[in-house]
């Protein structure tokens, strides 16, 4: 068994902290990875809240997980970030708060619990949710990557998370892709090319005229040209840069999450074939490229195995 599998003798819950863009989620977790749904909290952060709105709306999450399981034993904290995180710090600067950078963690969640606070970039989190509980399971060398509003990823390689010196290793959307654009290769980063909002933007650069994610899916449904294209432009970009992770770290595996990722049915097909074309290696190719194991609880999950495995 995987040493970053929780230990019995682990204690029986744990707080998790996810900390997003948007908002910030926490809940008790247990060591056999049961959310408790009555501590299930969720509170704004967002671009337009100033710093100590975000740092007093996070406490306040994890305080009202706390409260609503009176009598729970609760000795340590796992916290997910939307990244950049800087663990020598023990600070978070998600890019869409920038209001809220070098944020510290330990002065916002201190005090809680009577155990140690634990931090970890989300898409780490992600990759060790997948695999304690989703679809990395048994995998030893492998990622997870989230295609949503933005791509983020982490890594699991020997069964252990891998953080790097900074806590940003595996954050994939940051890697460069090339796609062809009017009959030019052009160079951007995955998380420009293939995330939602970059790929209804190109949508609509071609003339298509919904507005969200989820109008490019109704309209992929409906056989629409040009949401079809985008479609296929934004699984092209994302396996190009599995292919690479894949052969630089001899993956296994690669799970794939985030609404994105559900744009249409055949989203992680066209992502494994696109991998497979672009994987020099057989090493590479053997890869499995599949979908997320988890549900919407994936980010709590993954900042509770951080907890429990520490």
């Amino acid at each position: 068994m995987s040493n970053a599998t929780p230990s019995l003798s682990a204690p029986a819950h744990v707080l998790a902290v996810d900390i997003g863009g948007t908002k910030v989620d926490a809940a008790l977790v247990s060591t056999d990875g049961h959310v408790v749904r009555a501590s299930v909290t969720r509170r704004p952060t967002g671009r337009g809240n100033d710093r100590d709105t975000i740092a007093r709306h996070i406490r306040e999450a994890a305080e009202a997980a706390l409260a609503a399981v009176p009598g729970v034993t609760v000795t340590a904290i796992g916290v997910g970030s939307a990244g950049p995180v800087d663990l020598p710090s023990r600070s978070v600067s998600p890019l869409n708060l920038p209001l809220a950078a070098g944020l510290p963690v330990d002065e916002v969640l201190g005090g809680l619990v009577g155990g140690p606070i634990h931090l970890a970039l989300d898409g780490t989190c992600i990759a060790l949710a997948e695999h304690w509980r989703g679809a990395l399971v048994g995998c030893d060398d492998a990622m997870a990557i989230v295609v949503s509003t933005g791509v983020g990823g982490g890594l699991v390689l020997g069964g252990r998370p891998v953080s790097g010196a900074s806590g940003n290793a595996g954050h994939l959307g940051q890697t460069f892709v090339r796609t062809i654009e009017d009959g030019r290769a052009v160079e951007a980063t995955l998380e420009a090319v293939a995330a939602g909002p970059g790929t209804v933007a190109w949508a609509r650069a071609q003339g298509w005229e919904g507005e969200t994610g989820l109008d490019l899916a109704a309209a992929h449904a409906a056989g629409d040209a040009t949401a079809i294209a985008a479609v296929s432009r934004s699984a092209t970009a994302v396996g190009q840069a599995i292919a690479a992770a894949a052969t630089l770290c001899d993956l296994e595996a690669v799970a794939i999450a985030g609404g994105f990722s559900q744009v249409s049915p055949d989203y992680i097909d066209q992502v494994r074939a696109a991998a497979e074309a672009a994987s020099v290696h057989a090493y590479a190719r053997r890869c499995r490229i599949v979908g997320s194991g988890l549900d919407g609880d994936g980010p709590l999950l993954g900042a509770a195995a951080l907890a429990l495995q520490g």
